[in-house]
């Protein structure tokens, strides 16, 4: 069932989130190493404000189970979401100028991550949490959404184009290449 995340998903979703994002983490918290950053982010995501807060993720729960995750946010929103990060790492480390790529545009609603947990892979997770994300963007009053892919990520690639989003550019974040893909919507 799709719902709202709960800060008490935490130790469920992360992995997920882990999963999709994987070295971009390292950028969000301004750390090396993977395993410390998804610490850092694990406390961003039982905070408001940000862009992995758990107001901005929806998940799949079957069999008790949180089975798939998407987070999501107003482009209007992402340099605001991203100041809590670079604000953290200018703190911690004394680093000034920290920048965080955007990955969206003013007007669009983006599709941050999406994950489904490999006991549940092939049941229709990711195409349902996708549907559920244009709702709400069509719900807050967006009719273009967007989302990056990798480019070596064939198969998320096809299951973007048949769900009808288009190629839109590339973005590097973090030292990789993404398709960046846009899909108009309906209000």
């Amino acid at each position: 069932m799709i719902q709202a995340a709960r800060k008490e998903d935490g130790p469920e979703v992360m992995p997920l989130m882990h999963s999709a994002i994987g070295s971009i983490a390292c950028s969000l918290a301004g750390v090396d190493g993977e395993e410390e950053a998804m610490g850092i982010l694990a406390s961003f995501y039982e905070e408001e404000g940000n862009r992995i807060s758990y107001r901005n993720v929806i998940v799949d729960k079957r069999e008790g189970k949180v089975a798939g995750i998407l987070i999501s946010y107003g482009g209007d929103d992402a340099e605001a979401l991203d100041r809590p990060f670079i604000e953290r790492i200018e703190r911690e480390s004394g680093r000034t100028g920290y920048a965080i790529t955007q990955e969206t545009r003013p007007g669009e609603y983006y599709l941050d991550s999406v994950a489904v947990h490999e006991d549940f892979q092939g049941q229709g997770i990711a195409k349902a949490l996708m549907a559920a994300f244009e709702v709400k963007a069509a719900e807050e009053g967006y009719d273009r959404v967007t989302l990056i892919v990798e480019e070596y990520n064939d198969r998320a690639y096809a299951l973007y184009v048949k769900m009808g989003y288009l190629e839109d550019g590339v973005l590097e974040v973090s030292g990789h290449l993404y398709k960046r893909m846009v899909k108009q919507i309906s209000l």
